[in-house]
């Protein structure tokens, strides 16, 4: 990940001796992906970093902050500093200031060249910040209202604009049947790949799976022509009403990097894109089944699942219904992270980090079926603080980096 940072310095000191005496340091910056910038040219950027070079910087520093505050370029003050030259206190000074002003900031202290945990550290602070910055400029799409049960989870876009920057578009599901009528029952394509390559059909019949890839079809179309990142669907009226699902559309939609949520659940949706921002990797949104707390164990499941996160797939109904298309996906057991996103101002979050241990195909139960371990207290906190029904799984342990994430928002 690259970022852009600007060297302070004092002018009492030699600049020659001083570049030699901090060449390795700018040496690593650069290999972490780096770009030092001049000073002048920064002030119209939303720079990220300031490498404290020497003490007796701390007014210019404070001056520099004030001044893009001033611009509306927030943003915290994240300072590199080194173990010479005063640079450390230097840098705990102007820090000091700054959350004095109420500003929010970190120290990055790079004690030497091969300080590899402090760079991975700046590193990941850039993922987070670029992260957030395409979250922000992102749209997200409520076609329609969220479901009639999500009562905490179906915040408003004015909600969502002020706390991310997201944009969000409301649409109605009649806009998607326009858009489906076109070609409902499409006869080929790609998208039958995945009615060939299924380990089995179970209860359903090809033209049931035709008529999921015209929602397929009919929902791409939309999230074009509104250039939406992400969409959210309110997906039991097609069930309802139109005797199909969107279990196929959303999982394709998430393959294709548009990343999709049932039910109209907002919270869920965002943190599907913002993982996808994160880590470049779809999420899987399911419900808690159940879970036993003692032992840390939660049992996930839901009708759809991105296909690129399971290495085969079963088709079978709706579990609901008994109508559609829906999709029983087996993962790989490993390491994974589960995290939800809630509060009245989306200003709260749950996660933990866990394995998943085992598939299920019970029938009882929504399609994709997978039982996870976590930390016993993390389990606990579901039901003594709930932020909401479903939960995003994500593979891999990235709660740290979602963590720095959500600490930098308005920060």
């Amino acid at each position: 990940m690259s970022f852009k940072y600007i060297a302070v310095a004092s002018k009492l000191h030699d600049r020659q001796s001083l570049s030699r005496a901090l060449a390795g340091h700018e040496r690593a910056l650069a290999e972490a992906g780096g770009k030092r910038l001049d000073g002048a040219v920064a002030d119209g950027e939303e720079l990220a970093f300031i490498f404290v070079q020497t003490g007796g910087v701390e007014n210019e520093v404070i001056r520099r902050y004030r001044s893009r505050r001033q611009q509306g370029k927030t943003g915290p003050l994240l300072l590199i500093a080194h173990a010479a030259h005063n640079s450390l206190p230097a840098a705990l000074e102007i820090l000091a200031q700054v959350q004095q002003e109420g500003g929010a900031g970190r120290i990055y202290l790079l004690r030497a060249p091969d300080d590899a945990a402090t760079l991975a550290d700046v590193q990941q602070t850039a993922r987070c910040l670029d992260a957030n910055r395409r979250l922000a400029e992102d749209r997200l799409g409520l076609i329609g209202a969220s479901s009639d049960w999500l009562v905490a989870s179906s915040h408003r876009p004015e909600t969502v604009a002020t706390r991310f920057g997201l944009k969000m578009v409301p649409l109605s599901v009649d806009e998607l049947r326009a858009h489906v009528a076109r070609d409902p029952t499409p006869a080929s394509g790609p998208e039958f790949a995945t009615w060939d390559r299924a380990k089995a059909c179970e209860g359903v019949t090809r033209e049931a799976f035709a008529r999921a890839v015209g929602v397929y079809r009919g929902l791409k179309a939309l999230a074009e022509s509104y250039r939406l990142g992400a969409v959210t669907l309110r997906c039991f009226d097609l069930v309802t009403q139109d005797a199909t699902t969107g279990c196929l559309a959303l999982a394709r939609l998430a393959d294709e990097g548009i990343s999709a949520g049932c039910e109209g659940d907002v919270p869920s949706a965002i943190l599907l894109r913002w993982l996808w921002h994160l880590t470049g990797q779809a999420g899987w949104m399911a419900n808690p089944s159940d879970l036993d707390v003692r032992k840390g164990e939660l049992l996930l499941a839901h009708c759809t699942v991105p296909l690129g996160m399971v290495g085969e797939h079963r088709l079978k109904t709706h579990f609901e219904s008994g109508l559609g298309i829906g999709i029983d996906g087996t993962f790989a057991p490993g390491p994974v992270t589960l995290l939800r996103l809630g509060g009245a101002e989306l200003d709260r979050w749950w996660g933990a980090e866990g394995t998943l241990l085992e598939d299920r195909h019970a029938a009882d139960l929504c399609r994709t079926q997978v039982r996870v371990r976590i930390p016993p207290a993390a389990a606990g906190q579901l039901l003594e603080a709930p932020l909401g029904n479903h939960l995003v799984l994500v593979p891999g342990h990235v709660r740290r980096l979602f963590q720095e994430a959500f600490g930098l928002v308005g920060a």
